[in-house]
């Protein structure tokens, strides 16, 4: 079976899991880098042994790819990812789909127009404990659900935003907290259950107003289908990077992910549901979930249907975040949701 071939355009931080998905399957091949950061791209294409380019457009234009990886910042997600349309080309791009509704809504419509499979990682949707929680929903074991709770103490320092200052602006970031660290915990609930026909929230700079534009704290209120609840808090304040917490109460019972496991909570007792084996590092919070979905999606290709999470997962959240941004008076004049 011929190997698919995949390009990666953006090469920052997230760049890393993307390539080593890529190079460590033996069903893909790398065959060009772009970066319109011209030593950074040389880096990596002489290590890497494949084409650099500055422009992705030359990139499409000279270069057969099957995949193109976006993972630049979020302003530049929907300009290559509608190219890499144009050229025939899919389309596996890290969140958010865009930084605005509005151009995510622009990249839907498009694609929708186009035969060309896209999809958004959304990678915590692999770990075995997500797995498990929806296994566990999907079987009844804890009832109807009552209600849930979620929560992101993360730390992001003044340091991480000097470093990549588009992160902390809002006309390239598209936010803070929410949009760029939280909106994974965020796609998890609304995955588990179901998109919210009532959201509230509020969004502030309450530590790193020094530095960014962007929020760094968010508490957020739902109502999904049939009156169930949920909130979520998220904030780049902690003194550290701690675990995710995610706790869905129903009417027989407790589903908890924390500390990295899945757990169960009936009358009968507590069971381990699953464990997440997470890489050790810097980044070990990411999980491994990375390479599960490029894999999944590269093998995914030829299918008929669209990617399992498309671009309408990738709006769910989007919505909600941004409208708490517009709630909380920080978007800019002239910028839409």
């Amino acid at each position: 079976m011929p190997r698919t071939r995949a390009a990666v355009v953006g090469l920052g931080d997230i760049s890393a899991l993307h390539l080593d998905a890529i190079t460590a399957n033996p069903s893909i091949e790398l065959v060009a880098v772009c970066d319109v950061d011209a030593e950074r791209c040389r880096t990596a294409a002489e290590r890497l042994g494949v084409p650099g380019f500055a422009d992705h457009r030359a990139l499409l234009a000279s270069v057969r790819v099957d995949v193109v990886h976006v993972t630049t910042p979020h302003h530049q997600h929907v300009p290559v990812a509608l190219d890499a349309l144009e050229a025939g080309v899919a389309v596996l791009t890290e969140k958010p789909v865009g930084h605005t509704v509005a151009s995510a809504e622009e990249l839907r419509a498009r694609a929708a127009a186009s035969a060309v499979k896209v999809g958004v990682v959304f990678q915590n949707r692999y770990n075995p404990t997500s797995v498990a929680l929806r296994r566990a929903l999907d079987d009844g074991l804890i009832g109807p659900v009552q209600g849930a709770r979620a929560a992101v103490w993360w730390s992001r320092t003044a340091a991480y935003y000097a470093a990549a200052p588009w992160r902390g602006r809002w006309a390239e970031g598209g936010g803070g907290v929410l949009i760029n660290q939280a909106i994974h915990t965020l796609d998890l609930l609304l995955w588990l259950l179901g998109e919210p026909v009532w959201s509230s929230g509020s969004a502030a700079t309450l530590a790193l107003a020094a530095s960014v534009e962007v929020e760094d704290t968010a508490t957020i209120v739902l109502e999904h289908a049939g009156g169930v609840r949920s909130t979520f808090f998220a904030t780049n304040t902690h003194h550290r990077n701690d675990d995710v917490e995610l706790e869905i109460v129903g009417a027989r019972g407790v589903l908890r992910l924390a500390g990295g496991e899945a757990r169960l909570r009936t009358a009968s007792g507590e069971t381990v549901l699953a464990s997440d084996t997470q890489a050790g590092g810097q980044r070990s919070y990411w999980g491994r979930g990375h390479a599960l979905l490029i894999d999944d999606f590269h093998a995914r290709l030829a299918d008929p249907e669209p990617f399992w999470i498309g671009l309408d997962a990738g709006l769910a959240p989007l919505r909600v975040l941004r409208e708490v941004y517009r709630r909380s008076g920080l978007l800019p004049a002239g910028q839409e949701l």
